[in-house]
């Protein structure tokens, strides 16, 4: 890089926060490199260095242009501010790179980049080569997240905790169940957005307006080769007003970001002090207020949860961008080509934040048992019903449980006596081992089977 190229660099270098001073750490720095302006400028080059080797192999190109122009289809030769001087004054993002180019190739190789192609052609296409790149850091991650929730929910299958519906104790879980549903759904998510990569981002090489007009027949061929260089697979109808393939794939990484976001919040209330039954990782110098010595904040978790709202909150924008005007539209496109790299370093940030904080929790048993056992067996109200169901069946066992512990105390011993005293049982002696249902840890239910069943089914994909 050129002193002017560094000048450039330092002078914006704080603006927006992927490259803030305040809040660069968050962002996922492989995934920034890739989006950046240098490797940007190279995946376009990529693009127009295959495009004239498979124009070669089609005849529709001299064999040796295509090799000059391969050798200096390289972004290090580039001088970007220049480039971004030419850009702001040619009022046209790839022109000036075209005209560099042609200068490094010379002639005749010059006479022949760019051939049959438009500009949104090269856009889309380095757009899909570095969506991919990002596909595999982001999936990489959510595996590495899957994995120690896996291994979390296997030591804790059979740890008792108190399962919350609206924010209140409901019934007795595991702490493996509650993993194994985030497992569940983690792993939804990564078959959806593997299921949707390949189709959403493609090679686009169709000319003006996709009619392969400039090339005739064998730019269908052309882009076929392209598309085998480059590891993609061809659009087949390269039109350019068409965004639905990549709304998929923007769209599955909104559930992704859903499911982080549920999983960040339920961790935010259980690191609670009043909760305190999970935590996340902590290290000396990390520290949670100014002024309060004692904050343990959940900043991992409040930072994932703040990555999965910026997320989402693109994805209405993706999904809008697919209404355009006719065969090209640079309102729209204006926007794609601003808002992807905004969402490749969004979901890889999220998903990297995911995994440092399942990798850093660590379980407080104590604190699970002590919130299991505050309604003192109320919270297994359900299992002494469902015993008491063959003597009254299970709507008279209903009254009598809700009688009874909206009457309670607040201890078993009042619970049993006034089930025991309760008219619908008059003459009727509790079943043998009654108070023994009234034990949360014994009335779990499938919790273990169904961890051992999820674990096995996302290590069987994986493996």
């Amino acid at each position: 890089m050129t002193q002017e190229d560094t000048a450039m660099f330092d002078r914006t270098a704080h603006v927006g926060m992927f490259e803030s001073f305040i809040t660069a750490h968050w962002f996922h720095s492989k995934v920034k490199a890739i989006w950046s302006d240098r490797a940007t400028l190279q995946a376009w080059l990529t693009v127009e260095s295959a495009l004239a080797h498979a124009q070669a192999r089609s005849g529709l190109i001299p064999e040796e242009a295509a090799r000059v122009i391969e050798t200096r289809a390289d972004a290090s030769l580039f001088n970007i501010s220049q480039l971004a001087e030419q850009i702001a004054f040619a009022q046209h993002p790839l022109v000036p790179v075209l005209h560099q180019l042609e200068t490094l190739c010379g002639e005749p190789a010059a006479g022949y980049i760019h051939w049959g192609a438009t500009t949104q052609n090269i856009f889309d296409t380095a757009t899909s080569l570095q969506m991919m790149q990002t596909h595999c850091c982001l999936v990489a991650d959510v595996d590495a997240a899957i994995a120690a929730l896996s291994t979390l929910a296997e030591t804790h299958r059979d740890t008792p905790m108190a399962g919350r519906t609206h924010g209140q104790h409901a019934l007795p879980m595991t702490l493996g169940f509650k993993l194994a549903g985030w497992i569940a759904e983690l792993a939804r998510d990564r078959q959806r957005l593997d299921e949707r990569v390949a189709s959403s981002f493609t090679v686009s090489m169709g000319g003006a307006i996709g009619t392969y007009a400039a090339t005739g027949a064998p730019g269908r061929e052309v882009e076929a080769r392209l598309a085998e260089r480059l590891g993609l697979q061809p659009s087949v109808v390269p039109s350019r007003s068409s965004f639905d393939r990549v709304a998929d794939y923007v769209n599955s990484l909104g559930l992704l970001a859903g499911t982080a976001q549920r999983i960040a919040q339920e961790m935010i209330f259980l690191q609670r002090t009043e909760i305190g039954e999970v935590s996340e990782a902590f290290h000396l110098g990390k520290v949670g207020s100014s002024t309060m010595a004692q904050k343990r904040n959940p900043t991992t978790a409040q930072l994932l949860s703040s990555l999965s709202r910026m997320l989402r909150a693109r994805v209405p924008v993706a999904l809008e961008s697919m209404v355009r005007m006719d065969e090209g539209d640079a309102a729209v496109t204006n926007v794609t080509d601003t808002l992807m790299p905004e969402i490749a370093i969004l979901a890889a940030s999220m998903a990297q934040t995911l995994r440092r904080l399942v990798e850093g929790l660590t379980v407080h048993p104590g604190a699970l048992a002590r919130n299991l056992s505050l309604t003192d067996g109320l919270i297994a109200s359900e299992a002494a019903m469902m015993r008491l169901t063959s003597l009254i069946g299970r709507h008279h066992a209903h009254h009598v449980l809700y009688d009874a512990v909206h009457q309670v105390d607040a201890t078993e011993s009042d619970l049993l006596e006034r089930i025991a005293r309760h008219p619908l049982l008059a003459g009727q002696s509790l079943p043998d081992g009654f108070a023994a249902a009234l034990d949360p840890a014994a009335y779990t239910g499938e919790s273990a089977a169904i961890v051992e069943d999820v674990i096995r089914q996302v290590r069987g994909e994986r493996g």
